[in-house]
């Protein structure tokens, strides 16, 4: 017989009528199934029968030596396995959203931090929460901010202030730009930089899009540099613009935690530092307002700040 009961619509199965049957076909005998997931061998057997109820459908042959699953109990039963296989991932899931520090974090980068700071983060991320699935993203900021709002990111790594509703700043430190110019300037080497320097000096800066590129032009105009001042924009990033600068075509700022890397490469640069007070920029984490993962971010910046303070920064104090 195909059919146990033929209503107008199949009931909806319990999980208990599907962990049930997935015993019995597994095992095809009542009181090993029973004794697998810990139920009483009646409370089974009225379980599979309910099941067999509710779906309209015949799962089971029994006879008085062994049960058999009927044709359409061999489909059902692996539709049933895949259902009960999907509720643990589900479980594992919320087990893991409920675990800090575990599962996925999807971090985004702005490509002037990320050379120079994704070293230590990694580091980090590798001894302290090696169950946490980091995956990095590199964007400029308002592809990050973007990526944030839709959920597509997790946590930013980038320069504020932001300016933008909906998003918390967790800042982690303060960074002195540096100017960085070829071998041979009067400026080379000096640590008493005026800022007025920057009115007339040929500029080199990233393209249109980066923040550094606005930070550097702010500091520009606090300096007293006219918008007439010659500026040339042809850099994609801190590398080519460094080789720029090394070629003779101007000079450049960059980040303290980005110079010794890009100047140990060329022997034709050099650095100075301005006078107190350094321009500067802030780097923070970033993250939505009222995300649930809120005090999971604000520990991973607490250790953060730490494992950053081996660099030339200014690590922000706590809150």
């Amino acid at each position: 017989m195909g059919y146990v009961n033929q209503p107008n619509r199949p009931k909806q199965p319990s999980l208990s009528q599907l962990r049930a049957f997935a015993a019995v076909a597994e095992h095809l005998h009542f009181r090993d199934a029973a004794a697998a997931i810990g139920m009483s061998q009646p409370a089974l057997s009225g379980a599979v029968s309910a099941l067999e109820v509710a779906l309209g459908v015949q799962l089971l042959e029994r006879t008085t030596r062994k049960v058999l699953l009927s044709p359409a109990g061999e489909r059902l039963a692996v539709r049933a396995g895949a259902v009960l296989e999907a509720l643990a991932d589900l479980m594992e899931e919320a087990e893991a959203v409920r675990a800090p520090f575990t599962g996925v974090l999807r971090l985004g980068v702005i490509p002037t931090v990320a050379p120079y700071l994704l070293p230590t983060v990694l580091t980090l991320v590798h001894d302290r929460y090696p169950e946490l699935d980091l995956q990095v993203h590199e964007e400029q900021t308002s592809s990050l901010l973007d990526g944030l709002g839709a959920g597509r990111l997790d946590l930013l790594l980038l320069a504020v202030p932001l300016g933008v509703s909906g998003v918390t700043e967790l800042p982690l430190f303060d960074e002195d730009f540096v100017l960085v110019m070829e071998r041979g300037n009067r400026l080379g080497g000096r640590g008493d930089i005026p800022r007025d320097a920057l009115q007339d000096l040929p500029l080199l800066l990233l393209d249109e899009g980066h923040c550094l590129r606005d930070q550097a032009l702010d500091i520009c105009r606090e300096a007293g540099r006219t918008e007439g001042a010659p500026v040339t924009t042809t850099a994609a990033g801190l590398s080519t613009l460094v080789q720029l600068v090394a070629g003779g075509l101007g000079v450049t700022l960059l980040p303290r935690t980005a110079v010794k890397i890009e100047t140990a490469r060329n022997d034709a640069l050099d650095t100075g530092y301005f006078t107190e007070p350094a321009p500067s920029r802030r780097i923070a984490l970033a993250v939505r307002t009222g995300t649930a993962r809120h005090a999971e971010f604000e520990e991973f910046a607490a250790a953060l700040r730490e494992a950053l303070s081996a660099l030339p920064v200014r690590v922000v104090a706590e809150g």
